[in-house]
């Protein structure tokens, strides 16, 4: 028995671009066959700056839909909290794998940085830095030594996030490779995720499962079928 754990999700509270409340969320994610889920709202300048004029408002606002996925998923959903982060001066977006709440409250506007002066604050409190869809269009290739992986599966039906590029990238790299679903509504489905031999319960056991690569990438839906990719025991 394999069990599952999603990598890239949204929920509506925090990224306006997504469709569903957290408890929506949990209750599509439980139905379909996951363990764990890792919430990654996007962390970006307006979203941050339009949740209030001090860091403690804009910090426990990015927190509420995590904090409110996890209450209401309790132990029937292990609820990780993630972030998909853009720096203000790209369009790129950077999974991240390793937070907990202290850090987001105790690292204030994080978008004033700049992937090469993040990647060492995110090595010192032992975070994984990696690139989300960086073949998508309006995306720019950054330097590999500032980066841990690239997501090489992209489960979004509505981008073309030229998986297969970024496989191949990642491999040429040796980077860690993540599949993700990038959910925002049901019409995307619940296609990404890694596949484990054991249940992931806490973000501690996520990054060394991630570091050690103990672990298969779920690829499968429409954007599967169109960068023919399949489900990876090796990469």
């Amino acid at each position: 028995m394999k069990f599952l754990t999603e990598l890239h999700a949204h929920t509506s509270g925090v990224s306006p671009c997504a469709h569903h409340t957290p408890e929506e969320v949990v209750d599509l994610y439980r139905a379909n066959g996951y363990t764990t889920l890792v919430l990654t709202n996007h962390y970006t300048e307006k979203i941050l700056t339009d949740a209030g004029d001090t860091w403690e408002e804009r910090a426990e606002f990015y927190l509420s839909d995590y904090v409110r996925m996890r209450d209401y998923a309790k132990e029937t959903l292990h609820i990780l909290l993630g972030m998909e982060l853009r720096f203000s001066d790209s369009s790129n977006d950077y999974l991240i794998f390793g937070l907990n709440e202290a850090f987001v409250r105790e690292n204030p506007n994080l978008f004033e940085m700049r992937l090469k002066t993040f990647f060492p604050l995110a090595k010192e409190n032992g975070l994984l830095v990696v690139q989300a869809h960086p073949f998508r269009n309006g995306m720019k290739i950054e330097k590999p030594e500032y980066l841990d992986g690239y997501e090489v599966y992209n489960g979004h039906p509505h981008h073309d996030s030229r998986n297969d590029i970024a496989l191949e990238w990642c491999r040429k790299y040796r980077k860690m490779p993540t599949s993700g679903t990038d959910f925002h509504h049901v019409g995307t489905g619940t296609v990404g995720g890694i596949l484990t031999d054991e249940p992931i319960l806490c973000m501690e056991q996520l990054t060394d499962v991630l570091r050690r690569r103990a672990y298969s990438l779920r690829c499968v839906g429409a954007a599967a079928e169109r960068d023919g990719m399949t489900d990876m025991e090796s990469f």
